[in-house]
């Protein structure tokens, strides 16, 4: 290029006759000494290159050199090279452009050629309709730049496309428009983990790619397959019935993994979930469309069977996050705050305990209900210090009633804890810690667990309730009735109260059924020599059948609606006095 520099510099000193010679070398009127001045100049240099006039308001070739001849440009090939860029070339020559620079594709997909076009003339002769146009062979550049860039949006191990040429896909068919055409699929192998962690990673790759080759068997020709993952796999589907042709094809990928895969001397059966994202109902962005997918396909682990993603679902999700911020900063600034039920003695109607309650009011005065943002504590993990900090605020609320009544304030507190809690907090340690800091004996609390905390581990569950036995503890299991309900774990459990939940006390005079319920609980309560607390009592009639029934304990709001910790204290002292 720098010789092409040096050219153009004498091509400014000592320009081309403007009497050019037609293509070819066809004179047009002008001596044959001259075209071959031209063409003798243009030789030394080593690039294409080639003057180009606008004659009758079209781009003719008027010389050029070896190197252009020599990549089949002259004679046949000039038609060629017009009709990629001659639309161009003539704009420049019109324009009062000194210089440009036009990318040049020429050839079929399989073997095409590529060049960086420069035009020029002298800056004080852009009026004039030639200039020198070079060629700059850029084929071996896009060739390594397209190879690399496939290999980049190609799964090494399946030869399939990875997650970024499958992205790079999805925007091409968002782009073609048409979104009720086309729907993402989100494949995902159910408990592949199991193969690499009991035969290792060769067999599980061997897996991975056995998968792959059914999976794309059974797909049609206009549909596009993706590894996006370890174990996940994608599809770009073309709809040409609506979405149930997603949901057919959902059903053949299944299908395709019925038959159990072979390895070494194993026979391994593969499960799949499956989700589904159509683009009607999608932004015009692929990642949105494969994030929708995916969100589809966790809800199908849940759930056992294909899902398709629906926007509001994703919105409740979207909302989940969102609580799940706030709430890190409502621990940090101490929005969240406890609120106490009373839970009374159904014998001679006295307070018993207390229920502490977590309850969450932002700074501009919205209240989120527990059942919005324990459930998220749990996913996100936010319940080990929320539940911590709701312990020692129950611990330091009992001590200070303590304090104001002069010793026993004749109550107890009943605290919930968590089965994520139990499963990743050292409880024991933790509820030790909190009785010596305010000075309390283990009895004074009931620790309040449902049944789904005995079904995840319920070997680390007992050795947790017997050493908050140890301490006095009393443990009551909350919502009986509306989980597993195992009666093995009542007999091995070192369990003291059942509370019945409110589903079955509430309108239980209306409902014979209901009735039967809770009486069943008291009898088997009884039996194991347990005592009961009946939730949800809201008329007076309603407690004096459960007083009759023989229920112990009652909570609801007969008695009161959770309050703060100053009228709770009130509430026990007028009541207990």
């Amino acid at each position: 290029m720098a010789f092409g520099r040096q050219f153009l510099s004498a091509f400014k000193a000592h320009p081309v006759s403007d009497d050019s010679l037609a293509v070819g070398a066809e004179p047009l009127g002008v001596p044959e000494a001259s075209h071959d001045a031209d063409t003798a100049t243009l030789d030394l240099i080593p690039a294409p290159t080639a003057i180009v006039e606008l004659i009758d308001g079209r781009p003719v070739f008027t010389a050029n050199n070896l190197a252009f001849r020599a990549v089949g440009f002259a004679r046949g090939g000039e038609a060629a090279l017009l009709d990629a860029i001659g639309d161009r070339i003539a704009t420049f020559l019109t324009s009062t452009e000194a210089r440009c620079r036009v990318p040049l594709q020429i050839g079929d997909s399989v073997d095409s050629h590529y060049y960086d076009v420069t035009l020029a003339r002298r800056p004080d002769r852009v009026a004039a309709t030639r200039c020198l146009m070079t060629l700059l062979d850029q084929t071996a550049e896009q060739r390594t730049e397209a190879s690399l860039r496939r290999e980049m949006n190609t799964d090494s191990l399946t030869g399939l496309a990875n997650r970024m040429g499958f992205g790079d896909l999805v925007d091409e068919r968002i782009a073609d428009g048409n979104r009720a055409r086309y729907a993402v699929l989100a494949i995902n192998l159910d408990r592949f983990s199991r193969v690499n962690a009991c035969m290792g990673s060769l067999s599980g790759d061997e897996l991975l790619i056995s998968v792959a080759r059914r999976l794309k068997g059974v797909l049609r020709g206009c549909d596009v397959m993706a590894r996006t993952g370890g174990d996940e796999f994608a599809v770009l589907l073309t709809l040409r019935g609506g979405p149930d042709d997603a949901m057919l094809v959902a059903g053949r990928l299944q299908q395709a993994l019925v038959q159990p895969f072979q390895l070494s001397d194993f026979s391994i059966s593969v499960d799949c979930s499956i989700g589904i994202a159509l683009g009607e109902d999608t932004e015009d962005e692929a990642e949105d469309l494969i994030r929708h997918a995916q969100f589809a396909v966790k809800r199908s682990k849940r759930t056992g069977q294909t899902e398709i993603y629906r926007p509001h679902l994703f919105d409740i999700v979207r909302s989940q996050f969102s609580i799940e911020t706030r709430l890190r900063t409502a621990l940090e600034e101490r929005q969240v705050r406890l609120a106490f039920q009373p839970i009374y003695d159904l014998s001679n109607g006295r307070i018993s305990s207390f229920e502490a309650l977590a309850r969450w009011q932002t700074p501009d005065g919205q209240h989120i209900s527990p059942v919005d943002f324990i459930p998220v504590a749990e996913e996100c993990g936010l319940i080990v210090p929320l539940g911590r900090w709701a312990m020692d605020e129950a611990a330091r609320t009992l001590a200070s009633w303590d304090r104001q009544s002069g010793g026993h304030c004749g109550a107890k507190m009943a605290v919930n804890l968590s089965a994520v809690q139990l499963q990743r907090d050292d409880i024991a340690a933790m509820f030790a810690d909190v009785l010596s800091r305010h000075d309390l004996t283990g009895d004074r609390f009931t620790i309040e667990l449902t049944e789904s905390a005995f079904i995840v581990d319920p070997d680390s569950t007992l050795r947790t309730m017997l050493a908050l036995k140890e301490m006095h503890a009393t443990i009551a299991m909350d919502d009986f009735g509306t989980g597993y309900s195992n009666l093995a774990y009542l007999q091995k459990l070192p369990i003291d109260k059942l509370k019945i939940d409110r589903s079955f006390v509430s309108g239980m005079l209306a409902d014979r059924d209901k009735v039967a319920i809770v009486r069943a609980i008291l009898s088997l309560a009884q039996a194991l020599g347990m005592r009961t607390t009946a939730e949800g009592i809201e008329t007076q009639e309603l407690e004096q059948t459960l007083v009759a029934l023989g229920c112990a304990f009652g909570q609801g709001y007969f008695y009161s609606k959770p309050i703060d910790a100053d009228a709770a204290y009130a509430m026990l002292v007028a009541r207990n006095a």
